[in-house]
């Protein structure tokens, strides 16, 4: 499921586009200030940003500014403030896009999904809750900070966000790891590496939320 963050100060709108975003199938978070919109950003991962200039603290200047400096994320403005200079001023710092107050929100649908789709043909970057994989730099961050991976789990890892929100068996898993090592896998080999991989991206390990246990069957990626 796309997930949102609505970043903007009047409740009443926040709260008819969360319904309406919601209604499309759109998972959507909301903060009404600078200081909430960069700590949501920074503990989950966005399909796309929605954003006010005028905020209840700070402004939607320095949260693109912020968003853009260590992400790819699409960021949209959504403002009244919309003569020329906000509107450059939006696009020098990164905006994807912007759209004036007041607005359709079928347009505001289509130029999310149009941001979206822009991105995700020039961005390889594969994201399950708040991890995200760069296949071609090989590196995994969770929550913007780098993790610490040998290959084997780098391998695994990349396997289940390859397939996400789809079961794989124990068995698929074990081959996985076969076709690296060559060596036989075995149940214990495999939980180990189980383990490993959730005490890295998992809040907690205990309690995993992103890789879950199918009883019986295996394990899933799950993209909250």
């Amino acid at each position: 499921m796309p997930r949102i963050l609505l970043v903007e100060d009047d409740e009443q709108l926040a709260k008819i586009l969360t319904r309406f975003l919601n209604s499309e199938g759109y998972a959507t978070d909301y903060a009404n200030g600078q200081r909430d919109a960069l700590r949501l950003f920074e503990e989950n991962a966005y399909d796309c940003i929605l954003l006010d200039i005028s905020l209840k603290d700070g402004n939607g200047y320095s949260v693109c500014a912020a968003v853009k400096k260590n992400s790819d994320t699409p960021v949209i403005f959504i403002t009244a403030s919309a003569d020329e200079a906000c509107t450059v001023a939006g696009f020098e710092i990164g905006a994807d896009d912007y759209i004036g107050k007041p607005f359709g929100t079928r347009e505001l649908l289509a130029r999310m999904k149009n941001v979206m789709r822009r991105a995700q043909k020039t961005s390889p970057l594969i994201n399950c809750g708040n991890v995200t994989i760069d296949p071609i730099k090989g590196i995994i961050y969770k929550n913007g900070h780098e993790l610490s991976m040998s290959a084997l789990e780098y391998r695994m890892l990349l396997v289940f966000f390859s397939n996400k929100n789809q079961l794989l068996s124990r068995d698929r898993l074990a081959e996985e790891l076969w076709s690296l090592t060559k060596e036989f896998v075995s149940d214990n080999t495999l939980s180990v590496y189980i383990r490993r991989l959730r005490e890295k991206i998992e809040d907690d390990p205990q309690d995993p939320k992103i890789i879950i246990t199918v009883r019986g069957l295996g394990y899933k990626a799950v993209d909250q």
